[in-house]
């Protein structure tokens, strides 16, 4: 069974009580039973960590190494800040699809530079909770182009 670590960045789990016009009504426990039914449907086991904190996320990661077929992130605010959760990311042998709600290139100027786009295998953005099913869908596509499962 293909395994798919899915990470949510910091403040993520606001979702639905925050900036509703840019990042949506749904919540991220709702985000998540979607991601969770589409795996089923799938038979992909999906493991989900949300932290607001960057050491968690780059702990996060480096277990991945381990079990993981493939990683899903919203690295959100820190798309733009950490070097280390792109380090962390770099040293993944498995595909990689980062995500994010808005389109980040269409916001602020400092928003427009992603700091982990250039060690991932995928970026999608821009298409609100479905940008998590359409990263699923990409990440398994190259999961299963790859070989599959470890």
């Amino acid at each position: 069974m293909i395994k798919v670590l899915v990470i949510h960045g910091p403040n993520l789990h606001l979702l639905g009580k925050r900036e509703m016009a840019i990042y949506g009504t749904k919540t991220m426990s709702e985000i998540d039973a979607a991601i969770r039914q589409r795996a089923s449907e799938e038979r992909i086991e999906i493991t989900i960590v949300q932290s607001n904190h960057e050491g968690a996320i780059v702990d996060a990661i480096g277990d991945a190494i381990e079990w993981a077929d493939g990683v899903l992130i919203n690295p959100a605010a820190y798309t733009h800040t950490s070097v280390a959760i792109r380090d962390a990311i770099a040293l993944l042998e498995v595909p990689v699809v980062e995500v994010h709600l808005s389109n980040i290139y269409a916001r602020e100027e400092f928003r427009r530079t992603s700091l982990i786009a250039p060690v991932v295998t995928g970026q999608i953005c821009g298409f609100g909770e479905n940008s998590y099913l359409l990263g699923l869908a990409a990440l398994v596509g190259q999961i299963r182009k790859r070989g599959g499962e470890k």
